[in-house]
Parts: C-alpha cells; sequence; structure tokens
C-alpha cells in the first residue's frame, strides 16, 4: 500500500499504514495470504482421515502392532487390525478393507494422513489414490501434524492398554473391539461438544421431580474397565 501511493507521488508513513489496517481489523498482507497448519486441517475435515500404528505388549511375550485410522470430522474411529508381523502384504490388504469399508458406508475420503513410519509400504499410496484418496505425510519426528490421530492414542493407551493384562493377540483384538463400540457410541467427546461419534447429546431433562428421582443403570465392559451408564428403560 506505501508503495502504491509512492508512485502517485503521496509519501506515508510505514506506521501509518499499520494504523490504518489495525484500525479496519485487517492483518498485513502475508499472514491474510497465508494458511497455517491448523487451517488446513479444519477446512479439509470432512474429507480427511488420519491412520497410525501404535504398539503394546501381550502377556504371551508378543509384541503387537496395531493400526487404526479416524475422521477428522466425526472423531469415529476405525481398528483396521492388529499383528506380531506388521508385513507390506497385511498392510496393503488392510488398506483394502479399509477403502471397501468407506465405499459401502459412503465416506468420501480425499485426504490420508500419516506419517512415514516404514510399516507403510508404498503401494499402499497407490491403492488409495486409485481410490481417489490422497496421502499426507507430516513432517519428520512432528506428531503434532497429526495431532487428532496421536490424541486416540493417548486416550487407548490410557483407558484401555495401560489397564488391562492382554493374554494373546484374540484377546487383544476383542479388547479393540469393545474399546472402538465404547469410543464411537459412548465415551463424551468435548471436541464435539459432549456428544460421541456416532451419539448425539441428548435434550436436557428439565423436570425437577425427572432428575430428584433418577434410575441409572452402569454397564461394564472388559470386565469394569470401561463403564457406560444410561437410564433405565
Amino acid at each position: 500500500m506505501q508503495g502504491e501511493l509512492t508512485t502517485l507521488g503521496i509519501k506515508v508513513a510505514p506506521s501509518t499504514v499499520w494504523e490504518i489496517l489495525r484500525q479496519e481489523g485487517l492483518d498485513p498482507a502475508p499472514e491474510r495470504a497465508s494458511t497455517t497448519w491448523a487451517d488446513f486441517l479444519r477446512s479439509q475435515a470432512d474429507a480427511m482421515l488420519a491412520a497410525d500404528f501404535l504398539e503394546t505388549n501381550t502377556l504371551n511375550g508378543q509384541r503387537q502392532y496395531i493400526l487404526a485410522v479416524i475422521e477428522h470430522a466425526t472423531r469415529c474411529v476405525r481398528v483396521l487390525g492388529t499383528t506380531a508381523y506388521p508385513s507390506a502384504s497385511w498392510v496393503i490388504q488392510t488398506i483394502r478393507n479399509l477403502v471397501m469399508d468407506l465405499n459401502d458406508a459412503d465416506y468420501r475420503a480425499r485426504l490420508l494422513l500419516r506419517d512415514r513410519d516404514g510399516k507403510f509400504p508404498a503401494l499402499m499410496d497407490e491403492i488409495l489414490a486409485e481410490a481417489g484418496i490422497k496421502t499426507v505425510l507430516t513432517g519428520i519426528r512432528m506428531p503434532r501434524m497429526n495431532s487428532i490421530m496421536e490424541r486416540w492414542v493417548q486416550s487407548c493407551r490410557h483407558e484401555l492398554l495401560d489397564r488391562c493384562l492382554l493374554w494373546n493377540e484374540h484377546h487383544l483384538r476383542h479388547a479393540l473391539r469393545e474399546y472402538e463400540h465404547f469410543y464411537n457410541q459412548h465415551r463424551a467427546h468435548q471436541a464435539l461438544a459432549q456428544a460421541a461419534p456416532l451419539r448425539t447429546v441428548p435434550d436436557p431433562i428439565t423436570d425437577p421431580e425427572q432428575i430428584i428421582d433418577l434410575n441409572v443403570r452402569r454397564r461394564d465392559r472388559l470386565g469394569g474397565v470401561l463403564h457406560e451408564y444410561s437410564h433405565a428403560a
């Protein structure tokens, strides 16, 4: 702006230009034109998936690798599988199954965000591309770029894996299915205004007598590791 005015023979100090912009609520041009990583994620949330591996050990001494994806907009998670040997063929078949599940659910993802873990084979990106899903890689050693997926990994560890004695792969698969159902159908999420990915927030109770005389039932999952509370029928 200062330069354009100068070409017209009008001399204006940079501070004057800054003051005019500030009064009008406008940021400097470079800041208006730039897009932050957070802005990018928010703008693409409705069509973005994020994927990651997490690891755990079972009581039989086997190390297990769990692959999961999460929808950015709804926070709905899909535990794709767990294995002691995350070979390229296993990952590729798991991704093929994911693509078929997305098609069956009529979910049109355009982007999949993941890190640069060597367990993700190059062919995986080609399979996703054929389904119209572009792979977006995070920076090296920058887990915050995949923060929504990393937050689910932390929740899964704190609420399940760190609180269970998992005997073997079969037991782990059962526990992950229970946690996936709990996370999607019941667990309240602050980012969703206390709704769950597949459950809306019920209407608040306004009748004082109804609040005083509540009849609530608790359902335990995995022997009491997870609790679900609901009104008695």
